[in-house]
């Protein structure tokens, strides 16, 4: 199997993401959130009642989506292998540091490339995070980084994550009285399971991966998956504008704090550096039966709920002491587990 997908499929990958990232804000997702991996990821963990936030509480089919279409690409493609045991319990450690710094920076890659595509001038703090905590990362990784091998596993283990994902559609369509859905905030339900079907396959064949393209460029000078992102932000951008959702200066559901966002999305790149993905990809890989990818996706889901709770996630009036507090303990426990796991 080859580690890279033709150009054309990591282009096309990233220009459907963009198009649909720009529709779904139009049919009712939060303005720049068509879609963001840790929010909804978020807004899961809150119909679960990791958290109690209300307003920040749905399954959202997006990401049932996203692990279901790389499921059935992976088998078709007779790519779906179960797979794991590199260093299981750091990776969870590491994401969910990796959601509690989205969450403070409000949104993940994908949707920091959105908010720019809608004319927020905040998110670059956030994109020049972005960039030098996967530098950081590489730097770790030149220095004998790694969190071991990965070994194939009984196929049991590949299906924990997309069978998590059909029991989390099945509460969705049932609606019991013990999972919240706030019935405002989103786009209807069928349109975005669809997009993140489609979403997902896409990304289970072309390996697009938003910090993975960086990375590469830092480690590699190679630009291949480069290619994803930008073929999201220009038909991302073009679809706003078509639709009229690009307001130049404007930065709703995010916030002015540029420390907070730079220091956010430096442990996003960072963590996704170390762990061999950003939040997208990881889902991707989960869904096609990487476990080490899946605990990270759970990793992700317990950080989102603890952000909420702790009071660390960012608003648009601001973020807290708290938010500031957690992003130091990210680094150092960043820094501890880097220095650690050097192979020499």
């Amino acid at each position: 199997m080859p580690k890279f997908k033709p150009a054309w499929m990591v282009l096309l990958t990233g220009g459907v993401f963009g198009i649909f990232f720009a529709v779904l804000v139009k049919l009712g997702n939060p303005p720049n959130m068509g879609t963001c991996l840790v929010c909804f990821i978020r807004d899961i963990a809150g119909a679960l009642r990791l958290h109690h936030i209300d307003k920040v509480s749905f399954l959202r089919p997006e990401i049932i989506g996203f692990i279901l279409g790389a499921c059935v690409a992976g088998l078709v493609a007779k790519e779906f292998k179960a797979v794991g045991g590199a260093s299981p319990i750091l990776r969870f450690v590491i994401s969910a540091f990796v959601a509690i710094g989205a969450l403070v920076f409000l949104g993940c890659p994908i949707r920091m490339f959105g908010r720019l595509a809608g004319g927020d001038p905040t998110a670059l703090m956030g994109l020049l995070g972005l960039i030098v905590g996967a530098w950081i990362g590489v730097l770790f990784l030149k220095s004998g980084f790694m969190l071991g091998r990965t070994r194939e596993l009984s196929k049991a283990n590949g299906w924990v994550i997309p069978v998590f994902a059909l029991f989390l559609l099945i509460l969705l369509l049932a609606k019991p009285s013990f999972v919240f859905l706030n019935p405002n905030g989103h786009a209807p339900i069928i349109i975005s399971l669809v997009i993140g079907l489609v979403v997902g396959a896409l990304g289970q064949r072309s390996r697009l991966c938003f910090v993975g393209s960086i990375r590469d460029i830092i480690l590699m000078k190679d630009f291949h998956l480069f290619q994803g992102i930008f073929g999201f932000f220009v038909l991302c951008l073009v679809m706003n504008l078509f639709l009229g959702q690009f307001n130049p200066g404007a930065h709703p559901m995010g916030h002015t704090n540029h420390l907070a966002s730079f220091l956010g999305l430096l442990l996003v790149g960072w963590g996704s550096t170390l762990i061999g993905g950003c939040p997208f990809r990881q889902t991707i890989l989960a869904g096609y039966g990487n476990t080490d990818s899946g605990m990270s996706f759970l990793g992700m889901l317990v950080g989102a709920g603890f952000a909420h709770n702790f009071m660390l996630a960012g608003k648009p009036s601001g973020v807290s002491i708290n938010a500031i507090i957690a992003m130091i303990v990210g680094i150092v426990v960043f820094l501890i587990i880097s220095s650690t796991n050097r192979v020499r």
